[in-house]
């Protein structure tokens, strides 16, 4: 079993012995009327309390964990996996407990507070488009982040509404179980959203410069007024947000495209959605910045003697901390791809050539997709003498990209584990 794979297993274990937990010590059926669908229910609400305790608990983003994952990202594609079996199963569990409107006690309306809250915060984030629930956010991300805090509150009262049920079954041992999941979750959350700073986990900073490679391309350099923060590999990323900036007051994750000896963070950032539009208009030097990281595994020293290098556009930052942490000692053969449109898109591109003349066995392909086509993966093949399959591939760029040629590598005898790229997708 691969370490990177070990978190979802750990999961899956919570699960089942979370399900065992009950039919081993199971209440005592002394004839009250639909012992079966509440004692089921109970189990089902029992797993939907850890599930959620392990998604509190992924938000914390334990830089220790992430080798079990294989990233921050695919703990976060793990989040986004609990959360929703979470909220399919409240839905479960609603319909197979028995509900009588008469003798409801305290438990009961806090059951319906937290199965409201949640699904709301769920359906906005599941469908963040459909106009009602938009407007909930005011259609920004920072919007959905905080009403996201509110997930926690929710939760609580749902581990609440189950100690406070009219006519509870008898199953101590089952529920003081399930109660180290509820403190897992809470002090989660607790830390997440209120002593977050108080342990060092947000770091502040000072913008030192901020450039412009090109007309659309922003690069911040960032210096710790005090201690910075810990980083260890290059092509990490941190989260980063501005928060004196009206429009800039929003945590967002950045490939960190220094390399680890430098010591300033420079952050290489294309202005392509409302956030980064903002920030290479408006963000000047002198400006406050928080920082929170450093995050990733994208790591090439890990992988294998022969490598393939895919960069897309803006996707080159993480390869650029790569070359910056060299120093004519590469000890691995290299074909590194730099795509984009345009030549004017083509950012450091002398800086990357000079550190080919240092690194003999980096060997840059950089290709203008508007002159010379797309790049395709029989192009790529044939670089590497028409036989992919022991290469180790590190993918930077657009989704789509990525999962294309994913594809075809996997396709070509490249075992998965040898494909390695990062999803910024923290929704």
């Amino acid at each position: 079993m691969k370490r990177r794979n070990l978190g979802n297993w750990f999961i899956v274990f919570l699960v089942l012995l979370t399900i065992i937990v009950w039919l081993v010590f199971s209440p005592e059926n002394e004839g009250q009327e639909n012992f079966t669908r509440q004692y089921a229910g109970e189990i089902i609400g029992s797993i939907n309390i850890v599930l959620m305790s392990v998604s509190l608990f992924l938000s914390t983003r334990p830089k220790w964990a992430e080798k079990y994952f294989g990233g921050l990202d695919k703990m976060y594609v793990t989040h986004r996996h609990t959360s929703t079996a979470a909220l399919l199963l409240i839905f479960v569990h609603v319909l197979t407990v028995p509900i009588s409107l008469s003798g409801w006690a305290l438990g009961n309306y806090l059951g319906v507070i937290a199965f409201t809250g949640i699904v709301s915060i769920a359906l906005v984030s599941l469908a963040p488009r459909i106009p009602f629930l938009n407007k909930i956010t005011g259609g920004t991300y920072e919007g959905w982040k905080n009403l996201k805090k509110y997930v926690g509150i929710f939760f609580i009262l749902a581990f609440i509404h189950s100690l406070t049920i009219g006519h509870p079954l008898d199953a101590f041992i089952a529920i003081n179980y399930v109660q180290i999941f509820f403190i897992i979750g809470a002090v989660s959350y607790l830390y997440t959203e209120v002593f977050g700073g108080w342990f060092k986990k947000y770091i502040p900073y000072t913008v030192q410069a901020v450039n412009h490679p090109n007309g659309s391309t922003t690069e911040v350099v960032l210096r710790a007024k005090k201690n910075p923060i810990q980083r260890q590999r290059a092509g990490q990323f941190i989260f980063a947000r501005f928060p004196n900036e009206k429009n800039l007051n929003e945590s967002h994750p950045f490939t960190i495209s220094s390399g680890p000896g430098e010591d300033v963070l420079r952050l290489t950032i294309k202005a392509s959605g409302d956030f980064t539009r903002a920030l290479f208009h408006e963000l000047k030097p002198g400006a406050d910045a928080i920082v929170e990281g450093a995050h990733g595994m994208f790591d090439y020293k890990t992988g294998g003697p022969k490598q393939i290098w895919i960069g897309g556009g803006i996707g080159v930052t993480p390869f650029l901390s790569f070359i910056r942490d060299m120093n004519g000692d590469l000890n691995h053969e290299v074909d590194f791809y730099f795509t984009v449109r345009h030549p004017e898109e083509a950012i450091f591109k002398e800086e990357i050539e000079a550190a080919a003349k240092k690194n003999p066995r980096l060997k840059p392909r950089i290709r203008f997709s508007s002159t010379m086509g797309s790049l395709s993966i029989e192009e790529i093949a044939a670089n590497a003498g028409g036989n992919v399959s022991g290469h180790h591939v590190y993918m930077c760029g657009p989704l789509p990209m990525t999962q294309a040629f994913e594809k075809k590598f996997l396709e070509l005898g490249v075992p998965s584990e040898n494909i390695h790229y990062e999803e910024f997708n923290f929704r």
